[in-house]
């Protein structure tokens, strides 16, 4: 009786892992472009201030939002 659970349990961890052995990859997804990220998307909703194909103006839309986020910035 004793060895028929030893033998079950030890099946039961063998098939649990195997059962890792079936994952699939694991990507990012999402859509890849070729293009730089200041070309724009061609979308119409963009912030003012900002025109697609500037990298001068995507960096300074950048900094000003990252500004924005600083909660050390905020406290002082």
């Amino acid at each position: 009786m004793m060895t028929r659970v030893a033998l079950l349990g030890a099946l039961a961890c063998g098939l649990m892992a195997l059962a890792g052995c079936g994952e699939k990859p694991q990507g990012m997804g999402g859509v890849k472009s070729d293009t730089a990220p200041y070309q724009g998307t061609g979308m119409a909703y963009t912030l003012p201030g900002w025109k697609a194909g500037d990298k001068t103006s995507w960096e300074q839309q950048l900094k000003t939002r990252a500004q924005a986020q600083d909660d050390h910035a905020k406290a002082k």
